[in-house]
C-alpha cells in the first residue's frame, strides 16, 4: 500500500461500484459457483440492514466489507478487496475497521460465514482471531458446482 489508504462509511450511491468490486474479488470463486457474486441491486437491499465500509485512496476504490449489527452480535460479510491489490493487508485493515465500528454500535461478538471450498479463507480469518463455531448449509438455489458449505467463525470484540 504506497498510497494513503482512507477507510470510509459507503453511500448507497456507491452500490453499482461496489458490486464490480465485489464480483472482481470474488471471482476466485467461479470453479464452484456460475456468475457474480452480488449485484447493484443486492448491495442497495442490503444497506437497508448493515453498512459498506470501503477503502480508498487517489487511485479508487481498494476495497469494502459489509457489516450488520445483530443485537450484540455483529455479521461481517462480502469483504473484498480489489485483485490488483490483495495480499497488501487491506483485507485485515478492513476487517479492523468492521469490528471498530461493530463495537462503536454496541457489539461484544463479529460473526461470519466463509465457503469451506476457500481453503485460504479459515487460516487468514484465524489469524485475525476468528474460530469455527459450527456450520451452516449452503443455499442450493445457488447451483454450486461442488459440494460445500459455510463455515461459522466468531471472535470476541472488545
Amino acid at each position: 500500500m504506497n498510497q494513503q489508504i482512507v477507510v470510509r462509511p459507503a453511500e448507497v450511491s456507491e452500490a453499482e461500484v461496489i458490486a464490480h468490486l465485489i464480483n472482481r474479488a470474488f471471482v476466485v470463486e467461479k470453479f464452484f459457483l456460475a456468475g457474480d457474486r452480488t449485484s447493484p441491486e443486492k448491495v442497495r437491499e442490503l444497506f437497508h440492514k448493515g453498512h459498506f465500509l470501503v477503502a480508498e485512496d487517489s487511485a479508487g476504490l481498494a476495497g469494502c466489507v459489509y457489516v450488520e449489527k445483530r443485537g450484540k452480535r455483529a455479521y461481517l460479510g462480502l469483504l473484498s478487496v480489489d485483485p490488483n491489490r490483495q495480499r497488501s493487508g487491506l483485507g485485515s485493515l478492513l476487517n479492523s475497521a468492521a469490528e471498530e465500528y461493530a463495537c462503536s454500535v454496541g457489539c461484544d461478538v463479529m460473526d461470519l460465514r466463509i465457503v469451506n471450498v476457500r481453503k485460504e479463507l479459515p487460516t487468514f480469518y484465524g489469524r485475525l482471531g476468528y474460530v469455527e463455531i459450527g456450520r451452516e448449509p449452503f443455499p442450493p438455489d445457488d447451483n454450486p458446482k461442488l459440494p460445500c458449505h459455510f463455515i461459522v467463525m466468531s471472535k470476541p470484540l472488545g
